[in-house]
């Protein structure tokens, strides 16, 4: 994102979960106002996966999405679930999520947010 203000609030958001994990409260009102700073920089990922993301939160009150995989998936691959996907650090992989919007214009960024909004969808 552009908007430095958006900026600082990523920021603000990256050390709040540092500090405090998951504190959906505060967290949830500062995904909504980020999601307002892509709103008005016209990013309809961004405004989708931060809306996802935080009424995911509200449900579960956790963040249980997982960080997407680096290496693509062979189609034979498909069915096997590895010991790392199983896992999910809810804190970690929303810090990851959240960072991944600091930089839109990166082409890998986009992928990893696709995929954070594909499996937010599924759900």
């Amino acid at each position: 994102m552009e908007n430095k203000k958006a900026i600082k609030l990523i920021d603000k958001i990256l050390v709040d979960l540092d500090a405090n994990g998951i504190n959906t409260d505060s967290l949830i009102d500062d995904l909504k106002k980020l999601r307002e700073y892509a709103l008005e920089e016209q990013i309809p990922l961004v405004v989708k996966v931060l809306r996802y993301t935080y009424e995911h939160i509200e449900e579960n009150d956790s963040f249980l999405i997982p960080i997407p995989d680096d290496e693509p998936i062979d189609e034979e691959e498909e069915g096997t679930t590895t010991a790392k996907e199983e896992t999910v650090d809810p804190i970690e992989s929303l810090k990851y999520m959240v960072a991944l919007t600091k930089s839109v214009k990166n082409k890998m960024n986009i992928s990893d947010l696709r995929e954070y909004r594909d499996a937010l969808m599924a759900y």
